[in-house]
């Protein structure tokens, strides 16, 4: 006879967990809508476009919210956590570096962000220069690809420091004191996008596998701390664009 009391049990627990997630998306948009709809109605006095739209935009964003923070707890954490795992558990360091490269260069070369920044970056400077659009698109792909590899250099050197135990802030200032450093030597023109791509490389599918990678690895390690090894990789994915993107502006011109 089929179990129909324990599907009735993981049905109900399941449902509870999506209405937890519902709940919690509802919260998380909640000031956000409070705020826009205050500014609409009581400073600009001025009535929604669509109200029928508008809300069903609402709806369709709290689905969204719900379905993406369930699928990284059901999916994309326990991967990066199972990978760490596994790579500690082989003992190749060169392979779980080959990974964290990888990893940080494929999500971040095709980040939709990054490319309307790039893109951007690039046409502004062929409108300056009178270049045609060949001379933009060639711009733009090298510095895509500038920012991935930093962000792949980023990561490798992250895992690294979780090895070997090594403190994050003397990693982060040491950073910023290179881009301080360099930033009165790159171009005017550079400088601004160069700081922007810090933060255009985390993307939503890049940090939440970043950091599983990072907790994994600090709990499969003897004698490290999740709280104080695992976190920190985002950090470092951030940073490493700026330097990479000041020096890439010095060379390019």
């Amino acid at each position: 006879m089929p179990d129909t009391d324990g599907r009735h049990a993981l049905h109900r627990v399941t449902l509870g967990a999506w209405g937890k997630a519902a709940a919690s998306g509802a919260r998380d948009l909640g000031p956000i809508v409070a705020v826009v709809a205050v500014f609409q109605l009581l400073v600009l006095r001025e009535p929604f476009p669509d109200l029928g739209a508008t809300m069903v935009g609402l709806a369709a964003v709290l689905v969204g919210l719900v379905l993406f923070i369930q699928g990284l707890k059901m999916a994309l954490f326990p991967i990066g956590e199972g990978i760490a795992f596994e790579f500690a558990r082989r003992g190749s360091v060169p392979l779980l570096l080959a990974f964290a490269f990888a990893l940080g260069f494929g999500t971040t070369v095709a980040e939709p962000a990054l490319l309307a920044v790039a893109d951007e970056a690039a046409r502004v400077r062929a409108e300056s220069r009178g270049a045609g659009p060949e001379s933009g698109a060639d711009y733009a792909l090298a510095l895509r690809y500038t920012v991935a590899v930093s962000v792949g250099l980023s990561i490798m050197i992250g895992v690294i420091r979780i090895i070997r135990g090594w403190p994050i802030h003397r990693f982060i200032i040491g950073g910023y004191l290179v881009i301080v450093t360099l930033t009165p030597f790159a171009p005017r023109g550079i400088v601004g996008i160069a700081y922007d791509s810090g933060g255009v490389t985390t993307s939503t599918i890049t940090v939440p596998l970043v950091a599983a990678l990072g907790l994994g690895l600090s709990m499969s390690i003897k004698g490290r701390n999740p709280m104080v090894d695992g976190f920190g990789l985002i950090a470092f994915a951030s940073l490493m664009p700026i330097v990479f993107v000041l020096v890439f502006g010095m060379v390019a011109g």
